[in-house]
C-alpha cells in the first residue's frame, strides 16, 4: 500500500531546491525516511555550540529564526520550504548558532545518512552544496542570490546597495553644537542634553582642537575622576580627527572602524588647520543606510518638523524592500514595518498638539482603519482614520469639537505631507463625520448593526479594522465592547456581512484562468486585491467578529486565532492565513517593482513560477467561501 505521508512529504519537497534536481522515485523513497518535528513558538531546535544532530531540517509551515551569540543577534528566518542545519553534518562541525522555532511550525527532519548518497547521484545537488558553502547562502538559487546566511552578521548588516554606497555622500547637520575649552562640564552636558547631541566640539578660534562625547562624560566625570565643574580642556579627546565635509558613507565608516571612535570632525579640506563645519556620528550613518529599524524608531521620535518624517518614511521603504530582498518572513516584516509607520503617525499628531498651542480639552483618541489598522500597509498607500473624544455636557459638545477637528486637520494634513495620500472617499478624522464623541460613535455603530444596508456593512468593514496609535485605550475598549454587544444582539448582521464578505469575484473563471479587468484604465490587469486579498481579509474580519476575537486585527493573525479556536476548521484557517501573507508579500514586491499600489498586475510580466504560487491561494479562497456559506446560511437571505 502507498505510504501517503511520504507522498505527502515528496510533493511538497519537489518545489524546493535541491530536491527539485531528483527524479520524483528517489524524492519518495527519501521521503519515505522523514520525520514530522512539531515546535511550539520559541522552543529550541538546537543550540549553538552543539553536537550536530543526525538530520537537518526543512520548514513545512511555519518559520524558525536562527541567532548568534554572545548579542543574540538575529542571523537568519526561515520559511516555507528552506533548509537549515545542513551545513554542521557536511563539515561535520557543531552548530555555529541556535534554532528556534519562531512561531508555530512544522518541521520535516531528513537523516543525513539517507540524503548523501543522493548528493553523489545528482550533480545538480552536489553543485548546490557547493555553491551554498562557497557564498554563503541557504539557497545561492535564489533570485539574485539575496537570502544570504552570514554567520556573523544580523539582519540589517548586510548592505546589498554597497556599489551605491561607494558614491553616496554623507549628510551631516551644519547646525554645529560647539564650545570654547574653558567651559565647564557641567555646562556641556546641559547643552548637550538640550540639543539632543551626542558629542560636543570644542574650537578655539573656530578651529577643532578637541571633542567631548557623551562616553567621556560617563568614563572621566560620572566615575569620579573629574569633577563636574572640570573644563572642557581637561577631559576633551585632542586633537580631535578631521575629515572633508565631501566624504561617502563608506569612507566614513571605515574611518571611524580606523580609529576606534563614534564621531567624525567635518572641515573645509579635512584638517584641523580650517573650520570646523559639522559633526558626523554613527547614528547619522546608520541613519543613512536606513537598515536599522531601531535607529529608524529613534530619528523618528527626534523630529520635529513633517518634513523630516517624510525623509525617514523613504529610508522605512528602503528597509522594506531588503527585508523582501533577504526573505525575511513577512510576519516579521510586517511588524517592524507597522511599528515604524505607526511611530510616523504618532510623531505627526505630536507635532500638531504642538502646533495646535492648546491642551486636549478631554481625553481621545486616534485610530488607523484599513489596512493601517490591520497592521498590513507596507506601501504608500491613502489614509484611513478617525477620532474619539470623551463624552462632554452638551452645551461643551460644540467647543470641544471645534477642536479636535482643528487638530484632525493638521494631522491629516501632516500626513499627506510625509506620504499618506488624503482617502478619496473622506473616511478621515478631519471630516466632522469621523470625529465623534464615544457616544455619538456608539449610535453610529448601532444603526450601521441594525440597518445593515449594502453602505453600512461597507462602512463597518473598513471601521472595525481599527488600531489605537495615539491616546487613551480606554475609549476604544469600551467602542470594542460595544461592537461586540450588539453584534451578539443583532446575529443577523453577521449575515449580511458574510454577504458583503462574498461581493468580491473568484481570482480565476474556466479552466482556472485569471479573471482580469474588461475595461477601463488597467483593462488586462489582474486586481490582486480585489479578487484575491480581500475576500481573506473580509471573512477573517467577519469570522474574527462572530468568535468575539479581542486585540487582534491582522488578517494571518486572526486567522491563526480561529485555527486554535475551531481545530477541525484548522488545516484550512492555517491555509488562509498563509495565502494571506503570501499575497501581501507579492502584492508589495510589485508595488516596489513599478513604484505604485501593486494592486494591478499584468500577466504577462509574470514567470510561471509566480503564476502557479498565486493560483495555490485561489483554492484556499474558494474552500474559505463555501464555509462562509454554509455557516452563515446565506441561502435564506
Amino acid at each position: 500500500m502507498k505510504n501517503t505521508i511520504s507522498s505527502r512529504v515528496a510533493d511538497f519537497l519537489k518545489n524546493y531546491p535541491p530536491f527539485n534536481e531528483m527524479k520524483f522515485e528517489d524524492l519518495e523513497r527519501l521521503s519515505e525516511e522523514v520525520s514530522i518535528l512539531y515546535k511550539i513558538k520559541e522552543s529550541v531546535i538546537f543550540e549553538q555550540g552543539e553536537a550536530p544532530h543526525s538530520h537537518f531540517y526543512v520548514v513545512h509551515k511555519g518559520a524558525a529564526v536562527l541567532r548568534k551569540k554572545p548579542d543574540n543577534d538575529i542571523v537568519d528566518l526561515c520559511d516555507e520550504g528552506d533548509i537549515f542545519g545542513l551545513r554542521p553534518l557536511i563539515a561535520n562541525e557543531n552548530y555555529e548558532m541556535e534554532a528556534r522555532a519562531y512561531e508555530e511550525s512544522i518541521f520535516y527532519t531528513i537523516p543525513i545518512t539517507t540524503f548523501r548518497p543522493y548528493t553523489q547521484k545528482y550533480s545538480e545537488i552536489g553543485n548546490f552544496l557547493i555553491e551554498s558553502f562557497a557564498s554563503n547562502m541557504r539557497n545561492p538559487y535564489a533570485r539574485s542570490h539575496k537570502d544570504k546566511l552570514l554567520a556573523h552578521t544580523s539582519i540589517g548588516n548586510s548592505n546589498t546597495n554597497s556599489g551605491l554606497l561607494d558614491l553616496q555622500s554623507v549628510h551631516y547637520s551644519k547646525k554645529l553644537i560647539a564650545c570654547g575649552e574653558n567651559s565647564s562640564i557641567k555646562t556641556i552636558a546641559a547643552t548637550m542634553t538640550e540639543k539632543k547631541v551626542g558629542a560636543m566640539l570644542i574650537v578655539k578660534g573656530k578651529l577643532p582642537i578637541g571633542i567631548i562625547t557623551d562616553k567621556d562624560i560617563r568614563n572621566k566625570v560620572a566615575t569620579g575622576q573629574f569633577p563636574i565643574t572640570a573644563k572642557a580642556k581637561e577631559i576633551m579627546s585632542a586633537p580631535v580627527i578631521t575629515y572633508p565635509v565631501k566624504m561617502t558613507i563608506t569612507q566614513a565608516q571605515m574611518a571611524m572602524m580606523k580609529s576606534g571612535i563614534s564621531h567624525l570632525c567635518l572641515t573645509e579640506d579635512g584638517t584641523d588647520n580650517t573650520k570646523a563645519l559639522g559633526i558626523l556620528s554613527k547614528h547619522d550613518i546608520m541613519l543613512e543606510l536606513g537598515n536599522n529599524p531601531g535607529v529608524l524608531m529613534k530619528a523618528i521620535k527626534r523630529a520635529g518638523k513633517f518634513k523630516k518624517i517624510k525623509t525617514i518614511r523613504r529610508s522605512v521603504q528602503n528597509l522594506l524592500k531588503g527585508y523582501l530582498d533577504q526573505n525575511i518572513p513577512l510576519t516579521l516584516t510586517s511588524k517592524i514595518i507597522a511599528e515604524l509607520n505607526d511611530a510616523c503617525v504618532k510623531q505627526v499628531i505630536a507635532i500638531a498638539l504642538k502646533k495646535i498651542k492648546k491642551e486636549p480639552p478631554v481625553k481621545f483618541t486616534w485610530m488607523a482603519l484599513g489596512s493601517q489598522g490591520r497592521s498590513e500597509q507596507l506601501l504608500h498607500t491613502d489614509q484611513d482614520n478617525a477620532l474619539i473624544f470623551e463624552d462632554v455636557p452638551k452645551h461643551q459638545q460644540e467647543k470641544v469639537k471645534t477642536y479636535f477637528l482643528e487638530l484632525s486637520k493638521m494631522v491629516t494634513k501632516g500626513l499627506m505631507h510625509i506620504g499618506y495620500a488624503y482617502c478619496p472617499a473622506d473616511m478621515m478624522a478631519s471630516n466632522p463625520e469621523w470625529c465623534l464623541s464615544l457616544s455619538e460613535w456608539k449610535n453610529r455603530i448601532s444603526h450601521w448593526i441594525t440597518n445593515p444596508g449594502p453602505d453600512e456593512v461597507l462602512l463597518s468593514s473598513i471601521f472595525f479594522d481599527y488600531n489605537l496609535v495615539y491616546g487613551t485605550p480606554k475609549l476604544l475598549n469600551e467602542l470594542t465592547g460595544h461592537i461586540f454587544t450588539m453584534t451578539e444582539k443583532y446575529p443577523i448582521f453577521f449575515m449580511h456581512l458574510a454577504q458583503g464578505a462574498l461581493q468580491n469575484p473568484s481570482p480565476t473563471g474556466f479552466f482556472r484562468q485569471f479573471l482580469v479587468e474588461e475595461d477601463g484604465a488597467h483593462k488586462d490587469f489582474f486586481d490582486v486585491k480585489r479578487r484575491a486579498l480581500m475576500p481573506l481579509i473580509d471573512a477573517g474580519r467577519l469570522l474574527a467578529l462572530s468568535h468575539q476575537i479581542k486585540a487582534i486585527n491582522n488578517t494571518s493573525e486572526r486567522f491563526e486565532k480561529l485555527a486554535e479556536l475551531e481545530p477541525n476548521n484548522g488545516e484550512l484557517f492555517m491555509a488562509c492565513s498563509y495565502a494571506t501573507k503570501a499575497l501581501l508579500k507579492f502584492r508589495t514586491k510589485q508595488g516596489l517593482l513599478h513604484n505604485d499600489s501593486g494592486r494591478f498586475i499584468a500577466l504577462d510580466s509574470l514567470s510561471k513560477e509566480e503564476k502557479i504560487k498565486l493560483k495555490r491561494t485561489f483554492k484556499t479562497i474558494k474552500e474559505l467561501q463555501e464555509l462562509i456559506k454554509i455557516r452563515f446560511k446565506l441561502s435564506n437571505l
